[in-house]
């Protein structure tokens, strides 16, 4: 994954509050996946170390967000707490589009 690429996905991460669902192209989706994944799964840890991390990536909010709401809810939970559900493609340049969601 490019440093650009992480960038703007962490501005898009960022921009949403819910944290629920973010709407982009298929192959932005497919490369977000295991980042988001790997995100929550530190965040189950509950250390310090694993919270200073995630804030590092994604900002002080997001990571309070993830560490506090998500990650519990996805305690017993081994893995694949995202899904992609694929869209129409865009009219403008007919890439596929495709929201990413936390199940």
């Amino acid at each position: 994954m490019s440093y650009i690429f992480k960038k703007n996905e962490n501005k898009k991460i960022n921009q949403k509050k819910k944290l629920k669902q973010i709407k982009t192209t298929e192959a932005k989706a497919k490369e977000l996946r295991p980042y988001m994944e790997k995100l929550v799964t530190l965040g189950k840890k509950k250390t310090l170390a694993s919270r200073r991390f995630i804030e590092g990536r994604v900002g002080v909010k997001v990571a309070k967000k993830i560490v506090e709401e998500l990650s519990p809810t996805y305690k017993e939970r081994a893995g694949g707490y995202t899904r992609i559900t694929k869209m129409i493609s865009r009219t403008s340049d007919a890439s596929p589009m495709a929201v990413i969601e936390f199940v």
